[in-house]
């Protein structure tokens, strides 16, 4: 594992990722006047050295490709016909020689390595003048963000190392991984402790309580299915609706009203978001958010290079999901031929659709964000990781738990709230069903599906495997309101069990063997 653990040596990734943190959270200090001696010494200091694990190269890795390509693209939300990394992940063919595997994985251990930096740092160095309940605030911010990296590792991978102190690598650079229970113990462990030490309302786009609880909620419910059979452990169940009703019943935070302002950068960090990256115009090539470099469907979106995404799109079976009263959530995530959007490439005069394309994280030109330094690697959308609407239907879920069928009022009602936002009817009944329904419409486009997917694998694999392989995983076209399929010559390997579970990067095979040896405990 040379290739990541080289990532970990370094002790000052926290000032790399200062310059890519946008003003709104902080002030930037003189960096040539910084050291590792006189910095941390402030509550000041604190808060600019954890704003710089929200976004920045740390998170490029992932966001680049990735977010989509493994979220949306692996599931089968949206379809990429030219990317060679990108197609084994429509096909079920993915080699360790794939490069966003790699990325993913690099990534991932590279947002863990800067959190542990940011953690020992300020345990070693913050003075006793500094308040405690600053210095556990700010390590709550880096303890769930950590938790964040590791959620998708596990999930992505299984067993995977777990790393509290980059320095032991120096000594011990080849690691065994670790078991998944303990993997998912130390998660919960991480955001317990920011669930109890983040503050109930904080600066926009900062974590708070309702992050961590949010989170901690997903992760119990996720959990709970673990090595299980049909039926999921009630008493994770159980941690997981304390949690998400905690955050549903008791933070004081509602929906957006419009589902379609969710996406567009004048609300971004909006009260709906608990967890969102923080992008900055103007950064460049592996500093900003690029998404819409490559997903945009016409380079006329986009200031600078990129609108490469012509040939990108949603996916026939996600197309097939949608009523015809569901359209806001539609238009707000795919564009069909015709559909026009008078925000984008406003002063063109708007940007009617001439296919079936993304439209979600494409926000436009800089003039049309009103911001004059915006190019086309740093769109100012604040993607979000975790909002409000996916908790609510956590809390649904959970209380649904292993019953075939509900009509609990506290789970009818979030699960309503969610889609009466949406402009669509509200369900007498849920299933599972209609849950997994909802979420794969609701979360489209921002990196969920694929974990849902994992999720019912855990203790469903078979309805797991059947909801991949009964997709139809192809492109469509769309004229006078009818969607034509267009076939897909390339052959898909049908799912099985092991689908769920990446192969591991052959770069970080080669550099450390251990990782191909049975997996031991943690604790």
């Amino acid at each position: 594992m040379k290739s990541t653990y080289k990532i970990f040596i370094p002790l000052l990734f926290v000032l790399a990722g200062i310059v890519s943190c946008g003003k709104r959270f902080l002030d930037r200090p003189s960096l040539s006047q910084v050291t590792s001696d006189n910095f941390y010494k402030t509550t000041a200091d604190l808060r600019l050295a954890t704003a710089a694990l929200y976004g920045g190269p740390i998170w490029f890795d992932w966001n680049y490709f990735p977010y989509l390509g493994i979220g949306d693209i692996l599931s089968g939300n949206l379809l990429q016909p030219y990317n060679a990394d990108l197609v084994q992940f429509t096909t079920f063919s993915i080699t360790g020689d794939n490069s966003q595997l790699a990325n993913t994985w690099r990534g991932f251990f590279k947002i863990v390595a800067q959190c542990n930096v940011t953690i020992n740092a300020i345990s070693a160095k913050a003075p006793a003048s500094i308040p405690a309940k600053d210095v556990n605030a700010a390590l709550a911010e880096a303890r769930f963000i950590r938790a964040t990296a590791y959620f998708h590792l596990v999930q992505l991978w299984g067993a995977v190392p777990v790393i509290e102190d980059n320095t032991k690598l120096i000594d011990s650079p080849l690691l065994r991984r670790n078991m998944v229970p303990d993997v998912y113990k130390f998660i919960a462990s991480d955001l317990t402790f920011a669930a109890q030490h983040l503050p109930a309302s904080d600066a926009a786009g900062r974590l708070t309580t309702w992050s961590a609880q949010g989170m901690l909620s997903k992760v119990y419910l996720t959990w709970a299915g673990l090595d299980q059979h049909i039926t999921r452990d009630q008493a994770l169940l159980d941690s997981a609706k304390l949690y998400a009703g905690n955050v549903c019943n008791k933070s004081g935070l509602t929906l957006l009203p419009s589902y379609y302002n969710l996406f567009r950068t004048q609300y971004n960090d909006n009260p709906e978001s608990l967890f969102a990256l923080q992008w900055s115009p103007g950064v460049g090539y592996a500093y900003g958010n690029a998404l819409q470099a490559q997903f945009a469907p016409s380079s006329d979106l986009v200031t600078g290079s990129g609108g490469w995404g012509g040939a990108i799109g949603p996916t026939y079976d996600l197309y097939t999901l949608y009523t015809q009263q569901d359209s806001i959530r539609r238009k707000a995530s795919f564009m069909l031929t015709g559909d026009f959007y008078p925000e984008l490439n406003a002063a063109g005069g708007g940007y009617k659709a001439t296919g079936c394309n993304l439209k979600k994280h494409i926000v436009g030109t800089a003039a049309d964000n009103n911001s004059p330094t915006m190019d086309g690697w740093s769109s100012i959308e604040h993607n979000a990781i975790l909002r409000l609407a996916d908790v609510y239907l956590v809390y649904a879920e959970a209380i649904l738990g292993n019953n075939a069928s509900t009509t609990d009022a506290e789970a009818l009602k979030f699960f309503n709230k969610v889609r009466t936002r949406a402009g669509v009817d509200p369900a007498p009944l849920i299933t599972a069903d209609t849950l997994f329904r909802e979420r794969r419409i609701e979360l489209a486009y921002e990196s969920h599906f694929w974990f849902d997917l994992v999720r019912l694998s855990y203790y469903n694999p078979q309805k797991a495997i059947d909801a991949i392989n009964n997709q139809k995983r192809q492109l469509f076209t769309y004229s006078n309101g009818i969607a034509t399929p267009t076939p897909y010559n390339v052959a898909i390997t049908p799912a099985t069990v092991n689908t769920f579970t990446l192969p591991l990067p052959s770069t970080e095979l080669t550099a450390n063997p251990k990782l191909s040896e049975p997996p031991v405990a943690y604790y």
